[in-house]
């Protein structure tokens, strides 16, 4: 397995690998079609194995504190995306990619890394031994459209919402029960030292 940066002739290869990665977890919905192109510096990786994408990492990060990371007073990357396709996984290579990305953070300065996550035992057990901390939680909430008669939505009369979804951070059990799909999304932070 080779690590190297993520080239535009990637993309296809980079979707696949990470709509394939995603496939069976909470984020199992969140298809992308382009790969994201960042506003700010970004460190990209991809992890070739026989001529294919098997794993990457994409860390946009700041030059001023708090423009992108919510966690401290100190220039910090946001990972957006970490992925290792379902047929490469438990081989370590995510675990290659975010030491790959935290040498070329280190060299940039960068004082923290930080990610998000929805609740998944086994993805929240891998930060965690990537000594990642977990910082803050909330939910990501699912309506669709009976849970949302229940809400007096201020939407014109010609616009009738089917589905929403919505940050809550909340804890009132009738708001949560009231959803249709419910994660809690929580925020993993890790010091570079």
């Amino acid at each position: 397995m080779m690590i190297r940066p993520y080239t535009d002739a990637d993309e296809q290869g980079w979707l696949r690998c990470r709509v394939l990665a995603f496939l069976n977890t909470a984020y199992f919905d969140n298809v992308l079609q382009k790969k994201e192109h960042y506003e700010n510096p970004s460190i990209e990786l991809v992890a070739i194995e026989n001529n294919q994408i098997v794993g990457l990492i994409d860390i946009e990060y700041e030059m001023e504190p708090q423009t992108i990371c919510t966690a401290h007073d100190t220039v910090g990357g946001m990972i957006w995306h970490i992925a290792v396709h379902p047929d490469y996984q438990h081989r370590h290579i995510g675990e290659e990619l975010i030491k790959a990305a935290l040498k070329q953070a280190k060299a940039l300065k960068l004082t923290y890394l930080e990610a998000w996550t929805r609740d998944n035992a086994k993805i929240q057990k891998w930060y965690e031994k990537m000594r990642f901390v977990q910082t803050y939680t909330y939910h990501h909430l699912y309506f669709d459209e009976p849970a949302l008669e229940k809400y007096d939505l201020s939407v014109p009369a010609q616009v009738r919402p089917v589905t929403m979804f919505a940050h809550y951070t909340g804890s009132d059990p009738d708001v949560l029960n009231r959803a249709s799909r419910r994660h809690l999304c929580m925020c993993y932070v890790k010091r570079i030292i």
